[in-house]
């Protein structure tokens, strides 16, 4: 074996090229995670305008040899991408991420706190209005005395299920 065969072995910043292969494909299943997001949901993922026009363009392409060559495609923008922010962003939407059933707790938290009668509850209110100043209040308010009538009554839990979805909407647009 020639005495230089190795000399590139001993250099730190070698990489193989089976590495490279697998990084590229962790762009690519990355770039597919984005793909699968709702259009909503892609919005709030930081990704540069070629990016974005590329993910776009996925929804209308049904070939399945296309739709292969244009994930590759993808795959090649997202290493000029801030990889670590897009998975951070992508996190909070996955439901098997930690990231994401902490922040679904979080609301869990809020929603009870806030359906406790007398001064627990007004505290947590007024905590919520602090954390959050662009809450619709006077929503918010009526939110939590229909769900407490609900809970009386011992109804299906449409109200409550309705103070969810308005605290997790109402968090996600101050967050952005």
């Amino acid at each position: 074996m020639h005495p230089d065969k190795h000399a590139l072995t001993d250099d730190e910043d070698y990489i193989s090229r089976s590495e490279i292969k697998r990084q590229m494909e962790a762009l690519k299943h990355l770039g597919k995670r984005i793909t699968d997001l709702r259009p909503d949901q892609q919005e709030k993922v930081p990704m540069d305008a070629t990016l974005r026009a590329a993910v776009a363009e996925t929804r209308r392409i049904t070939s399945n040899g296309a739709l292969k060559r244009h994930m590759q495609y993808i795959g090649k923008l997202m290493r000029n991408a801030d990889v670590d922010a897009i998975q951070a962003a992508i996190d909070q939407f996955d439901t098997a991420s930690q990231a994401h059933n902490q922040k679904f707790h979080q609301l869990e938290q809020w929603r009870d706190r806030l359906l406790q009668p007398g001064d627990v509850g007004n505290e947590a209110l007024e905590a919520f209005i602090t954390a959050y100043p662009a809450t619709d209040i006077q929503q918010l308010r009526q939110l939590i005395r229909n769900t407490r009538k609900e809970i009386e009554k011992q109804q299906p839990p449409t109200q409550f299920r309705k103070l969810f979805r308005f605290l997790r909407d109402t968090t996600e647009t101050t967050e952005e």
